[in-house]
């Protein structure tokens, strides 16, 4: 199928609005919700000054898009969930309908002007990441990842590849289950939930498993440097885990989104909110930030260079996009608005859901739009739910099927026009985009590099990570050497004593691949380091030695964690020892259990940790919400979860909605009874046995008792009606 299509470049003029004394857009209260087309659409959408919206896509050439990435010739692919909440019970959303489409510029105009549908016949794709001719993707409630590759140029994928294998079936609601599928700067590829990254190697994916959930749910990205921001939807958190690579443990920092961050700013009353009153304000706005997703770091050319380096945010039932400023502070990451109570993006449009962002190569920012009227997974908008009659009331639940892509331009600097032809160049020539000053170019030189494993570019790579005046270059150079397993020690010495803090940090990032049996010289290296000048030299160091059992590299970490000024590497190597006896805890309860109970609770825990913990916190406390209604309540030294096991196994199976010991919470639990006995069994076996809570596992057969029980129950429970239940 090939369609013209167009980019929408003349400015709109958009809708007159009133503004406050300081400038602030006054809240629409009653706005429309009637569908608007796309001009009209960005006639509602309002930016800060220099910047415009340029469409590029929208339907009926686009559905429900919820990702979008492009290959080496500039070839950008289309994730859609066209599946997703056709209703406001999400009637058929699992059936294998939805699509990946391609888009390109076939005439270099710097337009696009043809797509074909790339896949079809796809359960709601989730994860897309182009290599070479070659595009991953993952569908929701798999866990396999497949290649898919056009053979003969007519835009449509003829072969596929099982390049991950992993039969087991994801059951958990798809809001909770992993995106991102990022190619970072170290060569590895890496998720939000599960606690593994992966390595390209031949033509599979090759699994390294990490300590931790990195956590995060919907979206990931990495700036520059390497560093991933991940979100928490469930736990109404915007960034999180960002102070530290996953690799080495998951870690957040009392203090790290100073001020009032949490809470967004819209333009736009704000009905259809999970939570309910309690996070709206006076003026029926959004208080807190809750569907927080599709997060990017701008790392192109082509916006003001203040831009460079600021995370942006997604919040589509806020109808808007954060624009963050990143401060580090000593090895401390923090997060600022970059606006006083205003957003970078906020739309008046009811049926605006921005819930991706991406650096393109133009070097402009573009925004996935999924234009959707439900913004909610059917577990919270079942019958009795608040959402539900929101939903119906504002007739949400009729607009279905569409979508819009944008990009955000500034209005002095023009797009980059260039057409990439990477996949047609040599890897000589590949080398020259590692000096790009737009990282997608850079970003994509090193994978195909790599990639290709071509090592007769290696004198020249040596030559650009020796003398490349640019320090990112450098660093491109260096990760790309090591990815081809060229990197020579010499080099790699140098890079350690490098001028420029960030190259040394990546020279000790590095420096864990060449650890085979200790390595004393590089150990010589490192401990020069120790009272390097930058703080985050160290915190590297301190990480990089972390897993690493030799004498002298523990002793290198124990100077680092107890000298004063390297505090954010104190409290990461704290929180690892505290998770280290935690484990150890666990594991000597689990050796005085019987078999099949340790079995549980060994399974229960990795159920917490990718789904439990991003509402109810990693240690079972709650979550840290600035001082506002965290989204669900504490598991720990919890009197419900200590007492009657029928209790929790009705929650888990039906959900539960309303007050808990008088307090209402942001979240209403889902119910999770499309997961079998044995799940349900693992979950609550696990949160019974940790978190100072002391009760006896559960065994499948209760969990199937109450099942049958309650076979014809359709609604959330209340803690009332489970109170009233005798035995």
């Amino acid at each position: 199928m090939a369609l013209s299509m167009f980019v929408y470049t003349c400015k709109v003029t958009q809708y007159p609005v009133k503004r406050d004394a300081d400038g602030r857009i006054l809240v629409n209260p009653h706005p429309s919700k009637d569908y608007l087309s796309p001009e009209e659409s960005m006639k509602h959408i309002y930016l800060q000054k220099g910047y415009h919206l340029e469409l590029v896509a929208s339907e009926p050439m686009v559905s429900q898009p919820v990702a979008i990435a492009w290959d080496g010739d500039g070839r950008m692919y289309v994730a859609e969930m066209n599946t997703y909440m056709q209703d406001v019970n999400g009637t058929g959303e699992g059936k294998s309908t939805c699509k990946i489409v391609r888009m390109e510029d076939t005439n270099g105009d710097g337009e696009l002007d043809k797509e074909t549908v790339f896949i079809d016949s796809l359960i709601l794709p989730r994860m897309i990441l182009p290599l070479d001719n070659r595009l991953l993707v993952n569908e929701t409630y798999s866990n396999n990842i497949y290649s898919y590759e056009d053979t003969n140029g007519d835009g449509v994928a003829d072969v596929k590849k099982l390049v991950y294998a992993n039969d087991s079936h994801d059951n958990k609601n798809l809001e909770h289950q992993k995106s991102g599928l990022i190619w970072n700067l170290d060569n590895r590829i890496y998720v939000t939930v599960d606690p593994v990254r992966y390595r390209f190697t031949g033509d599979k994916l090759v699994a390294d498993s990490m300590q931790e959930s990195p956590g995060g749910q919907w979206g990931l990205t990495h700036d520059d440097y390497g560093r991933l921001y991940f979100s928490s939807a469930g736990g109404e958190t915007p960034a999180v885990n960002f102070q530290q690579n996953p690799y080495y443990g998951y870690l957040d920092l009392r203090g790290e989104l100073p001020g009032n961050f949490i809470e967004p700013w819209p333009i736009i009353a704000t009905p259809d909110v999970q939570g309910g009153l309690p996070r709206l304000r006076p003026d029926s706005t959004l208080n807190h930030f809750t569907a927080c997703t599709g997060q990017s770091v701008y790392t192109g050319d082509r916006l003001p260079a203040d831009m460079k380096g600021d995370l942006l945010i997604c919040e589509p039932v806020g109808r808007l996009i954060r624009r963050a400023k990143v401060i580090d502070s000593a090895g401390m990451i923090m997060l600022k608005n970059a606006y006083d109570r205003q957003e970078f993006l906020a739309s008046s449009d009811m049926n605006f859901r921005p819930i991706n962002t991406v650096t393109g190569p133009d070097g402009c920012l573009y925004v996935v739009d999924m234009y959707h009227g439900i913004i909610q997974e059917s577990a919270w908008t079942a019958k009795g739910s608040y959402l539900r009659p929101q939903i119906l009331r504002a007739g949400l639940d009729r607009n279905i099927g569409r979508g819009r892509i944008y990009r955000i331009v500034a209005n002095r600097i023009k797009p980059n026009k260039e057409k990439p032809h990477m996949l047609e160049q040599s890897s000589a020539e590949l080398v020259q985009y590692l000096s790009n000053p737009n990282s997608w170019w850079r970003e994509t030189a090193q994978k195909l590099i790599v990639l290709r494993g071509d090592k007769s570019v290696v004198p020249a790579l040596e030559n650009l990570a020796n003398n490349s005046p640019m320090a990112l270059a450098r660093i491109h150079a260096l990760w790309t050497l090591n990815g081809l397993g060229a990197l020579n020690e010499n080099l790699l010495f140098k890079a350690l004593k490098d001028d420029n803090a960030q190259v040394r940090k990546t020279a000790v990032w590095i420096s864990e691949d060449f650890m085979s049996n200790n390595n004393p010289a590089l150990l010589d290296k490192l401990d020069a380091l120790k009272d390097d000048t930058s703080a985050d030299v160290r915190f590297q160091l301190g990480l990089s030695l972390r897993y690493n059992k030799n004498d002298r590299a523990q002793g290198i970490v124990n100077y680092l964690a107890n000298n004063p000024t390297n505090g954010v590497l104190a409290k990461s190597q704290k929180k690892y020892d505290d998770v280290v006896a935690a484990r150890k805890l666990i594991a000597e309860k689990e050796r005085m259990m019987r078999e099949a109970d340790r079995l549980l609770v060994t399974n229960g825990a990795v159920i917490f940790k990718s789904l439990c913990a991003s509402c109810h916190g990693e240690d079972g406390k709650g979550i840290n919400n600035g001082g506002k209604t965290p989204p669900a309540p504490p598991l720990a030294n919890n009197k419900d979860v200590n007492g009657d096991p029928d209790k929790l196994i009705r929650i888990l199976l039906y959900g539960l909605t309303g007050p808990v010991d008088g307090k209402v919470y942001a979240n209403t639990m889902p119910a999770l009874n499309g997961n079998d006995d044995n799940y349900i069994a693992s979950a609550i076996s696990y949160i019974r046995s940790d978190f100072g809570n002391k009760a006896h596992t559960v065994t499948p057969d209760q969990v199937k008792k109450i099942r049958e029980e309650n076979a014809t129950r359709t609604k959330s429970w209340t803690m009332d009606e489970l109170n009233a239940i005798k035995k």
